[in-house]
């Protein structure tokens, strides 16, 4: 059982044990509410039921670029083992996009600003679970769906509740194969999707961002999606850059929404709240946006996530 020291200002340190969850069902529960632990998926429906697919996947969700998430969740220390099992839902999803698209157009609130192709989307796995053993790593490699495994334990303190997220990641890059799900994106992948001027328009302000964000001294890395790149503290963004059109792109923040428009430059109105996802959105003109401008939105966006001035 895990030990938790709590540094306080006032009051000591306090020292809490881990409690863990009383049933998988409030375990379940507690992931499907806390929508920001999983960041970029939107949970459409718990505990699937119907068609073919043997078993049911716990939660059913769609990410930011469109794919599909089979979402996995065990309430005890997971192995390999719990692979055979995600994939069934996987191929199920992948198989089945009549199904997607029933629970798709069901869900409430759907963000307007995922686009899925139902007749060619792409199955993402989610395994979430206390402790997953490091081994499963060397084998989530070697399938054709893109894995993301997820330790998730809890603390509670009066009526304070204290959840520490952890992705598990590879310790060394593994070979990458020519197997959908594995793109690398970058330039040429961008270009193979935009103009060629919007991508350079693109990178260089990708290049100016992580200038700034090195200068500030922030612990913040950029990483490439299919649709954006983002300045990760961890597993989570604080900000970052993504594609509104073939040839537009926007600075996306994750503020809250009155944080935005009070920190917001006067002369580079907001875009949009999207509300799904916690960003504030303001579209990029070439050549006329000034990193230098948003600079409160980008300080912003680094303390709400870190906590740190």
């Amino acid at each position: 059982m895990a030990n938790l020291f709590w540094k306080r200002k006032v009051g000591g340190t306090l020292n809490l044990l881990s409690v863990p969850f009383k049933s998988e069902e409030e375990f379940e529960r507690a992931i499907f509410e806390t929508k920001g632990l999983l960041e970029d998926v939107f949970l459409l429906k718990r505990q699937v039921r119907g068609g073919k697919k043997p078993g049911i996947p716990d939660i059913v969700g769609v990410d930011s670029e469109g794919n599909v998430c089979i979402v996995e969740m065990k309430n005890v220390s997971v192995d390999a083992s719990i692979l055979p099992q995600v994939l069934q839902y996987a191929i199920w999803a992948e198989s089945n996009p009549d199904s997607i698209k029933s629970l798709w157009l069901e869900a409430p609130q759907q963000p307007d600003e995922v686009q899925i192709s139902f007749d060619r989307y792409e199955v993402r796995i989610v395994i979430i679970a206390p402790d997953i053993d490091r081994s499963t790593l060397g084998l989530v490699g070697k399938i054709n769906y893109p894995v993301d495994l997820v330790e998730v334990k809890r603390w509670i303190e009066g009526g304070s509740e204290f959840l520490l997220v952890n992705r598990l990641e590879p310790e060394a890059p593994m070979k990458v194969k020519p197997v959908r799900g594995l793109e690398v994106y970058d330039r040429e992948f961008y270009e193979s999707q935009h103009p060629k001027v919007s991508v350079q328009h693109f990178m260089q302000y990708v290049k100016e961002t992580t200038a700034f964000v090195h200068k500030a001294g922030w612990s913040l890395e950029p990483k490439f999606n299919k649709y954006y790149c983002g300045f990760k503290h961890g597993a989570f963004n604080a900000f970052g850059i993504k594609w509104i059109g073939s040839k537009s792109f926007a600075f996306f923040f994750k503020l809250p929404e009155d944080v935005a428009r009070k920190v917001a430059p006067k002369r580079l109105p907001m875009t949009r709240y999207e509300a799904q996802w916690k960003e504030a959105v303001f579209r990029v003109t070439p050549g006329q946006t000034k990193l230098n401008s948003l600079a409160p939105l980008f300080r912003a966006s680094f303390e709400t996530l870190t906590g740190k001035k």
